[in-house]
């Protein structure tokens, strides 16, 4: 089995997505078959991307098949998936010359289509013996699979075009906000079935071990779902004026602040939140954007923050003002940073993995002018770093 060189990028695009090594262990899990990848396949080649193989197949990424020797050829003419559990037995596969080829008794492959419609691999499980499973079932799960992949592929290889296309400024607002306005919105649909198959499948696996790979697999669409969302803002920002805010007269904006704290303390049980509220009732307000500010705020300081040091959150009502800060302590921002803190896809250097695509602190400012406020932020090595926003909080002094 010869190996290619020239699908480079794949594998490496391929490698980025976290959930690869659990979506292709879960693959063999619900098929019961022994190997599993992700391969690409183009007009000539066929090309393992990614693989778990407990049949000792021999594959690795980067190892190359013959393509006419596999049926993924065919399904990347016809983009039809293919599975079947018993191939010796099968009216069609029984004579086919793929099973044939490596002895195959059990196959599953579903097609990977990106966003604009291209193919660009399959998802696929062999084994050598026959295999017991639902068909119907087997193929509806391993295709919200597929579409994980393709939406992970489509959400790094669109970001890293337009971050290379935008180099130039009088390009840049115009490439990117088209771009992250049709990411944003045809992601959701997709997601929210993940979400819930996720959601299936951890209720349904008795092993322990088995539920976390499911569990984990629920909190990866989690994830990409927020990741939606600042896209979407992101896109209302720049394209239709501003983030919206529906300000009412809040009561109890402190519950609002109370789950925005225990959802960051139940994801991090690690991080300890020094909390210091005095909220009155009256504050003029979105309260859901409100509490978006401030998990924002506490998502920067849990990623930048020593562990060792709690964050503190402190908010009043300072005169008519209304005053939220973060403070946490850790290494502090280099000064060359804090012009651009607030400035969409502006990361730490390094652009640590898992780290976002930089629109946190960008959206939180933007709510803030939404409520005629502002967001100001200061660093030092011996004060730690502190954001701190501010808007006006009574309606009649709006």
């Amino acid at each position: 089995m010869p190996e290619t060189s020239i699908f480079s990028s794949d594998i490496a695009a391929v490698a980025r997505i976290d959930a690869v090594p659990i979506i292709l262990n879960m693959v063999k899990h619900v098929t019961g078959m022994r190997f599993a990848a992700v391969a690409r396949v183009t007009d000539e080649h066929w090309v393992a991307l990614a693989v778990d193989d407990s049949l000792d197949f021999g594959l690795r990424p980067g190892g190359e098949l013959v393509l006419e020797s596999t049926i993924c050829h065919e399904i990347r003419q016809d983009r039809q998936p293919v599975i079947f559990t018993h191939a010796s037995e099968h009216p069609l596969y029984a004579n086919h010359h793929t099973p044939k080829t490596y002895q195959l008794e059990s196959y599953a492959s579903i097609p990977i289509i990106t966003g604009n419609g291209e193919f660009f691999g399959t998802l696929c499980a062999i084994d050598t013996v026959p295999a017991h499973f639902d068909e119907n079932a087997v193929l509806k799960t391993l295709g919200l699979f597929a579409q994980l992949i393709a939406m992970h592929l489509d959400l790094r290889g669109d970001l890293e075009k337009s971050e290379n296309a935008l180099a130039d400024a009088t390009e840049a607002g115009r490439l990117r906000e088209q771009f992250i306005a049709v990411l944003g919105h045809d992601l959701r649909t997709p997601l929210s079935a993940i979400r819930m198959s996720a959601d299936l499948l951890e209720s349904k696996l008795g092993d322990r071990r088995e539920r976390g790979l499911a569990g984990a697999i629920r909190k990866s669409s989690q994830r990409m779902g927020s990741l939606i969302e600042d896209v979407l803002d992101f896109a209302r920002g720049r394209l239709g004026g501003g983030i919206p805010v529906r300000r009412s007269v809040v009561d109890d904006l402190q519950s609002v602040f109370d789950s925005v704290v225990a959802e960051i303390q139940a994801s991090e049980p690690d991080i300890l939140i020094h909390q210091n509220m005095d909220i009155p009732s009256g504050i003029y307000c979105d309260p859901t954007r409100i509490g978006q500010l401030l998990s924002n705020l506490l998502g920067n300081a849990v990623r930048h923050g020593a562990r060792e040091h709690p964050i503190e959150v402190a908010a009043k009502l300072d005169g008519n003002e209304f005053v939220l800060s973060v403070a946490n302590q850790g290494a502090c921002i280099p000064e060359a940073l804090m012009p651009l803190l607030f400035q969409p896809f502006k990361r730490s250097e390094g652009g640590q993995r898992g780290e976002g695509l930089g629109l946190g602190l960008y959206i939180a400012s933007q709510i803030l002018e939404g409520h005629k406020g502002t967001l100001s932020a200061s660093s030092s090595p011996d004060q730690g770093t502190c954001f701190v926003a501010r808007f006006p909080a009574r309606l009649d002094k709006v």
